[in-house]
């Protein structure tokens, strides 16, 4: 039995109350982060091998099925607005295709060949970094697809929520944050979706700042695409020159990022 799998510490959920519900999944909920913390040093081995590899050009790859697959796709999706990287240096595919996004697509997940060959459009190559993402580590879709990507010697890793997985073993740098069991048995959208997503979140987020996309702690090279993003970076610009609202937006206008503001301000 996967732990992804086992009964629910709960039971008679429909006799709850909406309270008992609440309480029980936020208890639930609770113990995910210690699951992630466990993982750590799993997570700084995946990261170190990332960075490295796109120092030299490489880029990042996440394949899943299902909410697995739907992460993937935000995680990648909110590099290039939030650090200014070029779209497809951080790449999601889901089982099924775009579709699978917002529908279910029958049967995807289970071709076992079918992730190779979504990989190869993007002329993935051995500088590039593969990591697959599954709750019970058991997804044909994922495992085929990192298999394939390490006999032709790309960098592969995993993420997963169960222990002594077949997905953590076809890769090189395996991530395992066992959370346990679901509040509802088996809905791995819950726990196992969180710690996938703050996992995701770390392996991103860090790999960012290691590539110098962060200054200090602010996002320098984020796209300036809404009002509220003008704002921020005007307000960023600001602080670090020390300068009026006025004079930012000026030179904001003129050179299109925090990070080229600034750099033009100090040399005035």
């Amino acid at each position: 039995m996967l732990t992804t799998e086992s009964s629910s510490h709960y039971d008679h959920l429909e006799e709850m109350t909406v309270r008992q519900l609440l309480e029980g999944i936020n208890n639930e909920d609770k113990t995910v982060p210690l699951a992630v913390e466990k993982a750590l040093p799993q997570i700084e081995a995946l990261v170190t091998q990332i960075v490295a590899r796109m120092k030299q050009g490489g880029r990042l790859f996440y394949i899943g099925a299902g909410t697995s697959g739907r992460l993937g796709i935000l995680d990648a999706s909110e590099c290039p607005p939030t650090y200014g990287v070029p779209f497809g240096l951080v790449v999601g595919l889901i089982a099924g295709g775009d579709t699978a996004i917002r529908k279910a697509v029958e049967n995807a997940e289970d071709n076992v060949e079918q992730a190779w060959k979504d990989l190869q459009e993007y002329e993935i190559n051995e500088l590039d970094s593969l990591v697959g993402i599954a709750a019970s580590g058991t997804t044909p879709y994922v495992i085929g697809g990192v298999k394939a990507a390490r006999e032709r010697g790309i960098l592969t890793g995993c993420v997963v929520c169960n222990a002594g997985s077949p997905l953590a073993a076809a890769v090189e740098y395996p991530v395992e944050a066992v959370v346990g069991p679901e509040f509802v048995t088996g809905s791995t959208r819950m726990k196992s979706g969180t710690a996938q997503k703050l996992i995701l979140n770390m392996i991103s987020t860090s790999t960012m700042i290691q590539l110098g996309r962060v200054k200090g702690n602010r996002m320098v090279d984020m796209q300036l695409s809404n009002y509220k993003l003008v704002n921020r970076a005007i307000q960023m610009v600001m602080a670090e020159l020390d300068t009026t609202r006025e004079k930012a937006e000026d030179l904001l206008a003129r050179h299109g990022s925090v990070r080229k503001a600034v750099e033009a301000g100090k040399n005035l």
